[in-house]
Parts: C-alpha cells; structure tokens; sequence
C-alpha cells in the first residue's frame, strides 16, 4: 500500500468514527462501525512478506511477482478443504498447483516452505495436516 493510500484509508476511517460517535444509534452499531472501519491486513501481502523473508535458493535473483505467487496459497487452501493432499497437488498431472511461473521455478523443498508459508496465512486450519504430510515424505 503506498502512503497516499494509506493516508487516505486513515482519514476515511477517521471520519467514518466520527460521524458514527456522534448518531443517535445503538452501541451495538457503534461497535459494528468501529469494528469495520479498521483495516486488516491482505493474507496475500502478509504471504509474500513471508517469502521475501524467507529468502528461498530459488529466489536468489529475485522473487517472482506478487500477483503470480499469491494466485498460489488460495488454490492450496481450496484443495486442501476438498481432502486432498500435498502429493496431488504438487503433481502436474493432477492438481497441478505446483509454484512455477513461465519465467521462473521452485526447487521442491522451497516449494514446500512456500506451501506451509501460504497455509499459514490463508488457511491456518490445514497447518497440522500439511506439516505432517511433509514431514512424512522425509524431505522436509
């Protein structure tokens, strides 16, 4: 987010607290206004801020773009709520949700971390699961 942006969310939010401080409405709804004006963090931004400071093999020459890899952790987390594995999904034939790119690729045990650093940021559920299907194959 670049700091016009945020600038602008804040000053939003700010008049959105108090234009709603000073209604004639329930508290109930005071507290839904204050509770939604507050912003949250994107998962896919917090993902990618784990993989910068992750500093993978793979990306030694640079981290592929943002808009390719957060497409990944959402696909994981749907397969996963589906009952698949790690092993299907990783298989081109099958699931196919491998992390490669056209101009770029993942060694496997970078692609590993990459999937347990988007489980735990989009679907921290699965975390267990996934930590221990990994660790089952003996290379993670």
């Amino acid at each position: 987010m670049n700091t016009r942006t945020a600038i602008a969310t804040l000053l939003t939010a700010a008049t959105c607290l108090a234009l709603s401080s000073c209604s004639d409405t329930s508290s109930d709804a005071k507290t839904e206004t204050k509770a939604s004006s507050t912003p949250t963090e994107d998962p896919g931004d917090t993902f990618m801020t784990s993989v910068i400071d992750a500093h993978l093999d793979s990306y030694a020459d640079g981290v592929p773009a943002a808009a390719e890899l957060k497409a990944f952790p959402p696909q994981w987390c749907d397969a996963l709520d589906s009952g698949h594995s790690v092993a299907w999904m990783f298989d081109l034939r099958q699931g196919g949700q491998y992390p490669v790119g056209q101009t770029w690729g993942t060694k496997k045990a970078d692609a590993y971390e990459l999937l347990v650093l988007g489980v735990k940021t989009h679907c921290p559920k699965h975390s267990a699961t996934v930590l221990e299907e990994l660790r089952a194959t003996g290379e993670y």
